[in-house]
């Protein structure tokens, strides 16, 4: 394990990363399109077809218990996430799910590795006889699912037992770092990430998720649906997530960062997530007021270094021109 922590440009062209923070949620059971439909944001309902989708589970008020990925495998649903929004979500799903033909757990037999890098592609093509793609995003090879991951960065997701991840992991000829680079590219494609202290703090649209497909606003009701559409058609979304990078800057999550307003300070948002690579370049996830650009001064509370906004591979209606 490389214990080095690079800063994105440092990157190597094909690099691997064992995910001990990352588990999943399942569902089983007769009625899990059913059950899971009425409470996440995104359409259960095109899994099968999609293959591959983004959501959040919220509260009745319309705040992020976690944000996730949702594949089927061997007949579950798996809501993959940072192993620290799993119990508070699970606790919620399992509330509602009592009254469902479902059985909702989270998962302990599987683990995940991931692949990624300008080279990623040809270390996939050289482990398995096909690699996931935009077009095919979720591959069962044997008892093993690979797993696109799409964004700026070739990025993939491997998920098995432990034990048959370690023997892939010792054939590969590249770098294996820890978790912390992970945050890195989720920091960098935009994906947000919910520590326990920033659990059922924002509505979807604060964190971006309207912009990676995140929510369907076609679909019908699930819990805390008339807030996240209020905000969408009314225009009540005054936040959102951005990617921040600075150098000889110190943060954590729940740290604030704030905004120069003439002479002044100001509170601008909170930090979601932090990376901070070996070279002391610092990146920071943060929910930030929509109206910051890159005119706008930015640093952590207290702090002398500014802080600059990164871009981010998809759209949204704060985008800086």
């Amino acid at each position: 394990m490389n214990n080095n922590l690079p800063s994105y440009n440092e990157l190597p062209e094909v690099f691997a990363i064992n995910l001990n923070s990352i588990g999943a949620i399942t569902l089983t059971g007769e009625e899990q399109i059913k059950y899971l439909q009425g409470q996440v944001t995104c359409d259960v309902a095109n899994l099968e077809q999609e293959k591959l989708l983004t959501g959040a589970h919220c509260n009745a008020k319309g705040k992020v218990f976690s944000a996730f990925r949702l594949l089927e495998r061997e007949g579950k649903f798996f809501l993959i996430q940072p192993k620290s929004s799993i119990q508070q979500s699970l606790a919620e799903l399992k509330k509602f799910g009592v009254f469902a033909k479902v059985e909702i757990a989270e998962d302990t037999e599987q683990a995940y590795l991931a692949i990624a890098g300008q080279q990623a592609p040809a270390k996939m093509a050289a482990l398995f006889q096909q690699v996931p793609d935009a077009q095919t995003p979720v591959i069962h090879q044997d008892n093993t699912t690979l797993v696109y991951i799409a964004g700026n960065m070739n990025r993939y997701l491997i998920i098995d037992n432990a034990a048959k991840l370690s023997t892939f992991t010792a054939t590969l000829d590249c770098t294996v770092y820890n978790d912390a680079v992970w945050s890195l590219l989720e920091i960098s494609e935009g994906f947000p990430q919910l520590a326990q202290q920033t659990i059922a703090e924002y509505v979807p649209q604060m964190l971006n998720l309207q912009a990676i497909n995140g929510i369907s606003f076609t679909k019908g009701c699930y819990l805390g649906q008339e807030t996240v559409a209020r905000m969408q058609y009314l225009g009540k979304n005054k936040r959102a997530l951005f990617a921040l990078s600075g150098e000889a800057t110190q943060a954590n999550v729940g740290d604030i960062i704030e905004k120069k307003l003439g002479e002044n300070w100001r509170k601008a948002g909170d930090v979601l997530a932090a990376y901070q690579a070996s070279n002391n370049q610092t990146y920071i996830q943060g929910v930030l007021a929509n109206d910051v650009d890159e005119n706008t001064e930015l640093r952590i509370k207290q702090q002398s270094s500014n802080l600059a906004i990164l871009p981010l591979p998809y759209k949204t209606n704060t985008d800086i021109a």
